[in-house]
């Protein structure tokens, strides 16, 4: 088993150093923050726009607008306009739904496995392994590299515009559907959805052991667990950690494993593993949350050999975000994507299938 350390100083860091959101809107959005000043005592009153960009290079000040109208200027903890009048001792923050890319996003060949594009929009099947967004020792070979190499020729969209991109994240090593906004209102409206839980995702796991009830809900705070960096938790205590609910249905039981899906009321880091690892049923073969570990079953040397095949059939967290449904942010439409579990877990499940029906 790998340890903290191994991870730490491996090439895996993506998701390894869970980084927090510094802000969180009134739209309830999580915000990064990317740039802060201080306001010297002496600082005569100045707009914000024209305070920032004295201080950044290679801004514009109709950048700077931009952003203010899309809710990325923090002054002293409160989303402000253009027009604020900076005093001194005033703190401006610059900050974005993502964390900060460390370089500058290189346009990348990368396959995309593109479900649906328009002028507004675009949803994307991501395969496990391929990590979302630049940062902490994956600084190429991500979903927003692939993606500022499919709209190299498109002026309209900036790779590195808070205000369009994507809008939702999964982990590295889930895979499925994600949402990409292609305009500033295209993200808005989107994000709203999502803030309002209007969007349908439904998740496709196998998780050890059996839920007693077939169907049910999982309530439970999530925070990052303070006796593990690496980790995200449910919070018992009242206060800490961020409201999340899935919903669950089982699929089809094989003994000591379950298919389950999973719909998202809310969308937490790690949301699902983490409450499956709650509730007593880690992912299988999920590192992280202690599904590698043979949770469910026999002590016999040939069981012990046909869960390790398993985990080399299916060598990531067993989690696939099969639909996501919206209203499409300019017409209103409402629309449904669906993504075949991929090869992998297609190849796992069968194999349980195979075991169970032998077993009997």
């Amino acid at each position: 088993m790998t340890s903290d350390e191994d991870i730490i100083k491996g090439e895996e860091r993506e998701e390894e150093t869970i980084e927090e959101p510094s802000y969180i809107s009134e739209d309830g959005r999580e915000l990064y923050e990317h740039f802060r000043f201080v306001a010297d005592k002496g600082q005569t009153p100045i707009r914000v726009d024209k305070f920032l960009v004295d201080r950044m290079e290679k801004t514009s000040r109709n950048r700077i607008q931009q952003a203010a109208d899309a809710g990325c200027i923090i002054v002293n903890g409160k989303a402000t306009k253009s027009s604020y009048k900076v005093k001194p001792g005033d703190v401006v923050s610059i900050v974005m739904d993502r964390p900060r890319y460390e370089l500058e996003i290189i346009p990348e060949d990368i396959p995309l496995d593109i479900v649906y594009e328009d002028a507004d929009l675009l949803v994307v099947n991501k395969p496990a392994g391929l990590v979302v967004h630049p940062g902490h020792g994956n600084y190429s070979g991500t979903l927003v590299n692939a993606l500022a190499w499919h709209f190299k020729d498109n002026p309209d969209y900036d790779v590195n515009d808070p205000r369009m991109g994507l809008v939702h994240r999964i982990d590295k090593d889930t895979s499925g559907l994600l949402v990409v906004a292609k305009t500033p209102e295209a993200k808005t409206d989107l994000g709203l959805q999502f803030f309002n839980k209007t969007t349908r995702r439904e998740y496709v796991a196998m998780i050890w052991g059996e839920f007693p009830e077939k169907k049910g809900t999982i309530i439970g705070d999530i925070a990052r667990n303070p006796k593990n960096k690496l980790q995200m938790a449910v919070m018992t205590e009242p206060g800490i950690g961020k409201h999340a609910v899935t919903h669950y249905e089982e699929i089809e039981s094989f003994g000591y494993v379950s298919l389950v899906k999973c719909r998202l009321e809310t969308g937490r880091t790690h949301q699902i593993r983490v409450h499956m690892k709650y509730k007593g049923h880690p992912l299988f073969n999920d590192e992280r949350y202690g599904g590698e570990q043979i949770l469910r079953g026999t002590t016999y040397a040939k069981y012990r050999q046909f869960v390790a095949n398993c985990m080399d059939v299916c060598p990531r967290q067993a989690l696939h975000a099969r639909t996501l449904g919206f209203r499409h942010p300019r017409t209103g439409e409402e629309m449904n994507f669906e993504a075949p579990i991929p090869e992998d877990m297609s190849a796992l499940i069968d194999k349980w299938r195979d075991w169970t029906s032998a077993s009997v």
